[in-house]
């Protein structure tokens, strides 16, 4: 049975770029790999440097990716993924956690191999350790607070340090559970502070 694949294509400026090459190359890479094409999705005119929510195709791709709508995903270079090695760390945390392998031409990278699970695998200890770097971030605004006599506890736990963290990680499209447990605050809090915030 063959492997279902996605192509995923992105220009900054429909002025004189085209995705035409990147799907050229890409269909010629799932046929060589025996792959079956199930969808081809494309952002024009869209700067990898803007989120999710602003791309509408790379939306589809992640959502798409979830409901296993395609086993891999072929892309012609991790910029036309994202600018932001935020953007992109979350996007390959989703990817990976869907099960979904990923397929980046020019720099050889496919996580149906060993060494492209491999590079998944420092990529997303990157991941963690930014992840780690706001926890303490967010630990020491605690204690700050704590030192000038406000009250930390589950009534008032949510100082500036945690309005932002949350802001940040939500921006990089990281899962309010994920935010939640990685802040160690409740999920209903993480809706309140985006409440606030929008």
């Amino acid at each position: 049975m063959h492997k279902k694949a996605v192509i995923y294509s992105r220009v900054s400026t429909t002025k004189g770029q085209t995705v035409d090459n990147q799907l050229k190359v890409l269909r010629e890479v799932a046929e060589k790999k025996g792959l079956e094409v199930v969808r081809e999705i494309s952002d024009e005119g869209i700067s990898g440097a803007k989120g999710r929510d602003a791309r509408k195709g790379f939306d589809e791709l992640i959502t798409g990716s979830i409901r296993k709508e395609w086993d891999i995903i072929l892309v012609w270079d991790v910029s036309r993924l994202g600018r932001s090695l935020k953007h992109l760390v979350s996007f390959l945390e989703d990817v990976q956690s869907a099960k979904c392998d990923l397929y980046i031409h020019q720099s050889g990278i496919d996580t149906s191999t060993a060494s492209g699970k491999m590079m998944f695998g420092m990529l997303s200890v990157f991941s963690e350790f930014e992840r780690s770097m706001i926890r303490e971030r967010v630990i020491a605004g605690q204690q700050r607070a704590k030192a000038q006599g406000k009250h930390i506890g589950r009534k008032t736990n949510v100082n500036d340090g945690i309005i932002t963290a949350v802001y940040q990680l939500r921006k990089n499209n990281v899962p309010i559970k994920r935010i939640a447990k990685d802040l160690q605050i409740g999920v209903g809090t993480v809706y309140k502070i985006l409440d606030k915030v929008a």
